[in-house]
């Protein structure tokens, strides 16, 4: 089969297509034959180095395809289901195998495409959104890179909760996409800076929560545009990762709140993993959740895509396909 390999950290230049042997599924575990992978920003980090791991490796966190073999044990899955996972490396490649509980049955009305698409960045919004804070009618958001994968969900999430959504993007064309999912204002940081015009759509209030998965060139800013008690979700390092900080000064800011959170928290178990998996499946078929899949490569290219990525050149999800699918 073939997989997309990293044998030393660096950028996407360190990507290769290599040939590996399809791997035999052990106890409790599964093979699944992938139909569509996904491409997230912690995948560039993982490359990069930025986060560390275990060298080589294949790449990928995300993805959906069909059960073809299940190891001794299995007893919740057999083969031609429809599945969708997280959390389990290796779907930048035609198949892998993963653990059984970390598998999540795709439902009828709901594609492959869909299902890799839904995984991460649809639990990672639902977390932000339902646990980390949960928004009501009363709570004013500012979400960072509002076209993006998550931005887009996020948005969509706000809104059905009742909440008021500031959005932030680079372009003209990114900020329709933002409005288009529901932001009721959004804010190009590349003309205007966003602290001020957040501050003056809220009459001077501030925010009551900002989700900020750029990291360290929005950060300060994002902190100062919260009200008092506010959140600050740092949820990402797409600019470079926040090193220096005071915490005394969230006091001087209106005793406010930061925390920095990893959707691996959020799904500890297999019950909070297929509850938050079912309801984002469930808001697609119910067309409360509109997923965009514009980019797809196919594995071949996984360089291009990762170039792509980090050069803000995509919106929505990015996809992956082996070659015939």
């Amino acid at each position: 089969m073939k997989a997309v390999r990293v044998n030393e950290f660096g950028g996407p230049e360190v990507l290769s297509v290599e040939e590996l042997e399809v791997p035999s599924p052990a106890d409790h575990e599964v093979l699944v034959k992938i139909e569509a992978a996904g491409l997230n920003y912690i995948d560039t980090y993982q490359r990069s180095g930025l986060y560390q791991i275990p060298l080589p490796t294949t790449l990928g966190m995300e993805g959906a395809g069909s059960v073809v073999a299940a190891g001794p044990d299995v007893k919740s899955l057999k083969p031609g289901d429809r599945v969708a996972f997280t959390n389990v490396m290796g779907a930048y490649a035609d198949y892998v195998k993963a653990p059984e509980d970390r598998l999540v049955p795709i439902p009828d009305g709901v594609s492959f495409d869909e299902g890799a698409a839904a995984m991460l960045q649809g639990c990672t919004a639902h977390y932000l959104s339902q646990s980390t804070y949960k928004l009501g009618k009363s709570d004013r958001c500012l979400i960072h890179a509002a076209a993006g994968g998550v931005g887009l969900l996020l948005i969509q999430m706000a809104k059905n909760a009742g909440a008021f959504v500031i959005g932030t993007c680079s372009t003209e064309a990114k900020a329709e996409l933002a409005t288009a999912a529901g932001a009721d204002e959004v804010v190009l940081y590349s003309k205007q800076d966003f602290k001020t015009e957040v501050k003056r759509i809220t009459g001077g209030e501030g925010v009551t929560v900002a989700y900020d998965s750029v990291g360290k060139a929005t950060f300060e800013d994002s902190i100062d545009c919260l009200s008092k008690r506010g959140y600050m979700v740092l949820y990402g390092n797409a600019s470079g990762p926040v090193t220096e900080f005071n915490p005394a000064s969230l006091a001087a800011r209106g005793s406010l709140f930061l925390t920095r959170p990893a959707l691996f928290d959020y799904i500890l178990d297999r019950a909070e993993l297929v509850a938050r998996s079912g309801d984002v499946f469930n808001w697609i078929r119910e067309g409360r959740l509109r997923l965009r899949m514009e980019h797809f490569f196919p594995l071949s290219e996984a360089r291009a895509s990762h170039e792509a990525l980090e050069g803000r050149r995509t919106t929505g999800k990015v996809l992956l396909k082996p070659e015939g699918t």
